[in-house]
């Protein structure tokens, strides 16, 4: 059962205070630029895997200089140091897309890209934007199928929500209503890739460390993304990449 079947609704009578509260975030909150240029790489090494990130604000890398330093070069790292694999990798999303934006503006792009590894990252924006359960399961289902239909020799891992409750950023009952309609699209999402082949979701993050976000304090640092590859990959402990 879902634990919080209604938690938009939930927001209604506090919706002026959340609006105000949102503004005020989203004007006093430093806007980062996303990674550098360009968005492929590779990590020298035998039979390299290829790499695909795909997502939001953070498969744009924003609050990491390079991709090197973002969700990219870490997952290569972290490939490298499991398995003794080389890497290539892309990364493909924007800043600020929903789960919908990812489904109909660059999942085609990615689907089109030759990858054996497949890190989805998305979720948080359709938090913020209040997105109805249903809405956000379905995308979430209809990219993960995407890629699977593209690559059915890959791999697939999903990365959903933060943990809003612990964004010191975040003023209550903001950070309150946030975190309990993210656990909400969460549950949904894992519940619509449960028993796909070869898909992986993500179980919520651990508690973020000191140093774990960026100078907005929203979006992870260069060590924030490498403690994520890292968990990512803890998370997954029947992956075998060795092949």
């Amino acid at each position: 059962m879902n634990p919080f079947p209604y938690t938009r609704l939930a927001a209604v009578p506090l919706a002026p205070l959340l609006v105000t509260q949102a503004r005020a975030l989203r004007r006093d909150t430093p806007r980062l630029p996303d990674a550098a240029l360009p968005w492929t790489g590779s990590r020298p090494g035998p039979d390299p895997l290829r790499i695909l990130v795909l997502g939001d604000s953070t498969a744009a890398g924003v609050g990491a200089l390079t991709q090197d330093e973002a969700l990219p070069g870490w997952i290569a790292h972290e490939v490298a140091v499991r398995w003794g694999r080389g890497a290539s990798w892309r990364a493909i999303g924007e800043n600020g897309a929903t789960a919908k934006d990812v489904r109909e503006r660059f999942v085609a792009e990615a689907a089109a890209v030759p990858f054996d590894l497949a890190l989805l990252t998305i979720g948080a924006n359709d938090a913020l934007g209040l997105r109805s359960r249903s809405a956000f399961t379905r995308d979430v289902r209809s990219i993960v199928r995407t890629l699977r239909a593209a690559a059915p020799h890959a791999d697939v891992l999903v990365s959903l929500m933060p943990r809003f409750d612990r964004f010191d950023l975040l003023p209550e009952p903001l950070r309150a209503t946030l975190a309990r309609h993210a656990a909400s699209l969460d549950t949904g999402a894992r519940l619509a890739v449960q028993g796909l082949d070869r898909v992986v979701a993500i179980p919520t993050p651990p508690p973020y460390v000191d140093g774990f976000f960026a100078s907005d304090g929203f979006h992870p640092s260069a060590l924030g993304y490498r403690l994520w590859a890292e968990f990512v990959f803890d998370s997954a402990p029947g992956l075998d990449l060795g092949h």
